[in-house]
C-alpha cells in the first residue's frame, strides 16, 4: 500500500530518529525492499512476567494515515488480557484516543506500558483476564511460560546492540563538561592575627585576601589586638602625693613643675629660719637682764 510523499517523509524522519536515538527497551527495524514494512521490538519490562522476552509488533500504514491510526498487532505469541489470539491489541491509543501527531514511537511506548499495567476489564483474551482477576500467581506462571517458549531468544536481537538515548547522553555530558577552574579567591593567602587575650586561644582572620600593609594599618591592628595596656615610660607623678597621674606630661613640663614646687617651698623654709632666729635673740636678752640684777 502506497502513501503520499508527505507521509513518507514523515515516516522516514521518525524511523531515523528511533534508530539513531532509540528509547529504553524499544527498537525498530524495516524491510530492505519495503520501507513501509515496519517492525517494532519491545523488551519485556523487568518486574513483570514478560521480563527476558522480546516481542515483535508489526505496523501497516494505510492511505488514511496520519488522520487514522495504522494497523498494529503482536507478531510474537504472548499471554496477555489485552492481546487477542491473533495478536490484535486492545488499547485506546489505536482507537478513539488517536491523534494525527502520534507516530510509531508513541504507539510502542503505549504498548510497553500495557505489558506493565494490563487491563482485565477490557480483555480480548478472556482466559488471561479471568486468571488475572482470580489468581495473579497462576496468571504470572502462565505468562512466564509462554514468554520463555515464544519470546526468549538465545541472544538479544541485534537491534539492541545500539544503546538508548539516555546512555549516550551520560558519557558525552561527563566527557564534554570541562572541569571547573579553581576559584581565584581560594588561591589567595589568608592573613591572621592572634589576639593575646587570656579568654581565647583561637586566631581571628581579618581578611580573606592579601593584606595591604601600611604603617597606619600596622599601628591600628596593634592597637585593636593589644592586650592590657602597659604604663607609659614618659609618665611622671603629680607634685601632689594623692593627685592622679597625668599621661600627657612631657619631660620639659615635668622639670618646670619641679622648679615651681621648689620655688613655692623656699618661703616656707625662710619663715622657719626667722622664727628660730627670733627665739634665740629673746633668750640672750633675758640673760643680760638677769646679770644686771
Amino acid at each position: 500500500m502506497s502513501v503520499s510523499p508527505a507521509v513518507m517523509r514523515r515516516l522516514m524522519r521518525e524511523l531515523n530518529e528511533l534508530q539513531t536515538n532509540p528509547s529504553e527497551g524499544i527498537r525498530v527495524s524495516t524491510a530492505e525492499e519495503n520501507m513501509l514494512d515496519v517492525t517494532g521490538i519491545i523488551q519485556g519490562p523487568e518486574g513483570t512476567p514478560y521480563a527476558g522476552g522480546y516481542f515483535k509488533v508489526k505496523f501497516k500504514f494505510t492511505e488514511e494515515f496520519p488522520a487514522a491510526p495504522p494497523k498494529c498487532w503482536f507478531a510474537t505469541k504472548i499471554f496477555h488480557p489485552n492481546v487477542g489470539p491473533t495478536g490484535e491489541i486492545c488499547v485506546n491509543t489505536l482507537k478513539k484516543d488517536w491523534k494525527s501527531e502520534y507516530g510509531i514511537g508513541h504507539i510502542l511506548v503505549t504498548v510497553k506500558c500495557l505489558l506493565i499495567y494490563p487491563n482485565p476489564e477490557s480483555a480480548l483474551d478472556e482466559e488471561a483476564g479471568k486468571l488475572l482477576l482470580e489468581n495473579y500467581d497462576d496468571y504470572c506462571s502462565r505468562a512466564k511460560l509462554i514468554t520463555s517458549v515464544h519470546a526468549t531468544p538465545r541472544a538479544p536481537p541485534p537491534e539492541f546492540n545500539t544503546p538508548f538515548a539516555e546512555e549516550d547522553a551520560k558519557p558525552s555530558s561527563s566527557k564534554g563538561s570541562p572541569k571547573a577552574a579553581p576559584s581565584a579567591l581560594s588561591q589567595q593567602p589568608v592573613t591572621t592575627f592572634v589576639t593575646p587575650s587570656s579568654s581565647t586561644s583561637s586566631s581571628k582572620p581579618l581578611s580573606s585576601g592579601p593584606l595591604q600593609v601600611s604603617p597606619s594599618n600596622v599601628e591600628d591592628a596593634g592597637r585593636e589586638n593589644a592586650g592590657p595596656k602597659l604604663p607609659n615610660k614618659d609618665r611622671h607623678t603629680s607634685p601632689a602625693p594623692l593627685g592622679p597621674a597625668d599621661s600627657n606630661v612631657t619631660p620639659s613640663q615635668a622639670v618646670a613643675s619641679e622648679k615651681k614646687a621648689a620655688t613655692h617651698a623656699t618661703p616656707t623654709t625662710k619663715a622657719v629660719k626667722r622664727t628660730a632666729a627670733s627665739a634665740t635673740s629673746g633668750a640672750e636678752k633675758r640673760k643680760k637682764a638677769l646679770k644686771r640684777l
